[in-house]
């Protein structure tokens, strides 16, 4: 118990805390979240990305092998969520929405804090891998889900191509690759952004979440609840043991696995028009629920399990 008070307490409520900044900003001032989620995906994730990267002593066997986790992880539940929808009768716009919002978790402003603060830089350089290919899948497979199939295969491409982390991660890749150091004139600036990522993230987070709303199916958002803070993080362990991830990238993968579904899931319901209010609903029970379930899988993995 004394553990899980001190994650609780060190871990958790540090990010809570300045989430809460976000939502209070929000709610006094109205400020508009779509700017400072702009500056965020734009200029600071992809230096973050790029600085963790060529900072970190991560192998190209092992950024491959934490990829692939993503990607199994995400097309399982995929699978496990339509199983799921089976008994509801969801009709297309709420299937979708059901999808979507269980196959992506808040790898950014939730995980990679959760990850930082619990285990340190050296396992956070893991974890952006899997913020990078989450945030990868949702803008293509998330976009054309949401879609109901509408979107064709070559929109979902451009979507990468749009997507600034996945240039800060090539970037990053082709440095270490080379052996290549940037100029300090130039190094300086982008580890200032990185550092600016996950504080701002966070509040961002707490803007996003003033905006909530209850759905009127609180069974489906129990169902969805469960499996994205209990099913996904056991799918998380077998995976990882199936791909042979240990140390600092399996405590970084089933964490991540763990997260509450992600915020941005709520933009592409809205963009889509696919039940927004049951994927805000989903997004903030699984993001109230969580500090008790994530503590309790950070314990696990503090003890060595």
């Amino acid at each position: 118990m004394q553990l899980l008070l001190t994650i609780l307490a060190d871990d958790i409520l540090p990010i809570f805390l300045i989430a809460a900044v976000g939502f209070v900003l929000a709610r006094r001032f109205r400020i508009d979240v779509r700017v400072l989620s702009r500056i965020t995906f734009n200029a600071l994730a992809p230096c973050l990305v790029f600085n963790l990267i060529v900072t970190s002593h991560l192998s190209a066997g092992e950024l491959g092998r934490i990829v692939a986790f993503t990607l199994l992880l995400v097309a399982v539940l995929g699978v496990v969520a339509r199983l799921a929808a089976l008994p509801f009768g969801l009709d297309r716009p709420e299937l979708a929405a059901f999808l979507i919002v269980v196959m992506f978790s808040n790898a950014g402003n939730y995980g990679l804090s959760v990850v930082l603060f619990a285990f340190g830089r050296d396992v956070l350089a893991r974890a952006v891998v899997y913020f990078v290919t989450s945030a990868l899948l949702m803008y293509s497979v998330g976009v054309v889900v949401a879609s109901s199939g509408r979107s064709s295969i070559g929109r979902a491409a451009k979507g990468l191509l749009k997507v600034p982390a996945m240039w800060g991660l090539v970037a990053a890749a082709l440095m270490v690759w080379t052996g290549a150091r940037l100029p300090t004139g130039v190094e300086r600036p982008i580890e200032l952004l990185s550092a600016a990522a996950i504080p701002t993230m966070l509040l961002v987070l707490g803007m996003q979440l003033e905006r909530s709303a209850w759905p009127a199916r609180p069974g489906l958002v129990a169902v969805a609840t469960v499996l994205i803070l209990v099913v996904s993080p056991a799918l998380g362990f077998g995976l990882a043991a199936f791909l042979g991830l240990t140390g600092a990238a399996r405590q970084a993968v089933i964490v991540q696995s763990a997260m509450p579904s992600a915020v941005i899931t709520t933009i592409l319901a809205l963009e889509f028009d696919v039940a927004p209010t049951f994927v805000t609903a989903v997004v903030v029970v699984t993001t109230a629920v969580s500090p008790l379930t994530v503590a309790l899988l950070i314990a696990l993995l503090q003890s060595g399990y």
